[in-house]
């Protein structure tokens, strides 16, 4: 992620960039004054220069961040929840100490990555990286075989074309699809596209975390998982 800075750049994407926090996080540290430029203490906004020496206090690099894997229920809000509406925070039994990697829709349900670690956000997220998200699909009828197809090459949704994925079927009605992108709605709008109704959506794999929680409860990832999952977000563990 280094290489795509481009200077001038805000002190917080800055920081994002280099993988050391997120933004948010990044504006925490320098109104603690723990970051500094050439020498001087940072403020919120500031340009970042090239040949500029950008240093942060060790003691906030060296902070240990928590990772998650969460099944959501159905008919919960992964974000910005509106009256009389449950989120992720209020079910997980985490509390707003993490927040989630990407959305996952009310009427969907299943895996989510929940951290307080924004670094990994983008990397995990942006289609440019080609990260692995599997969802299982039930329509309300057959699903043609040449559909299946069509679905794995792209499908004209409102004028875009969806990237290339990989299905497989499961049942006649069931299907596996496997993205490395996440429009809105997508796999609905895919499916609808080709004139079937999504009745079931469930996320059961990102990258190389599997679904192996129960509906509404979490885990923390192993060593292992979490080291894989640095390495693939291009941070350092």
């Amino acid at each position: 992620m280094t290489n795509s800075i481009k200077y001038p750049i805000r002190i917080n994407r800055y920081l994002l960039l280099r993988n050391i926090c997120s933004r948010r996080e990044a504006d925490r540290l320098i109104t603690q004054g723990k970051v500094s430029i050439n020498g001087s203490v940072a403020q919120l906004g500031q340009q970042v220069a090239e040949g500029d020496v950008v240093d942060v206090a060790d003691s906030a690099k060296n902070r240990e961040y928590r990772y998650f894997l969460f099944n959501k229920p159905r008919g919960i809000v992964s974000h910005n929840p509106q009256r009389d509406e449950q989120s992720v925070e209020d079910v997980s039994g985490l509390g707003n100490s993490v927040s989630p990697v990407g959305r996952l829709d009310k009427d969907s349900h299943g895996l989510m990555l929940l951290t307080d670690d924004g670094r990994i956000v983008h990397a995990i997220l942006s289609p440019e990286h080609g990260h692995e998200r599997e969802y299982e699909v039930h329509t309300d009828k057959y699903i043609k075989e040449s559909d299946l197809k069509k679905l794995g090459r792209g499908v004209d949704i409102e004028g875009y074309i969806t990237k290339p994925a990989t299905t497989e079927r499961i049942d006649d009605t069931v299907f596996s699809i496997t993205l490395t992108e996440g429009k809105k709605h997508q796999i609905r709008r895919m499916c609808a596209a080709l004139g079937y109704q999504v009745t079931d959506l469930k996320r059961v794999r990102m990258m190389h975390l599997p679904l192996d929680v129960a509906d509404g409860k979490n885990r923390m990832l192993t060593k292992d998982e979490k080291t894989a999952l640095l390495t693939k977000a291009g941070i350092k563990a």
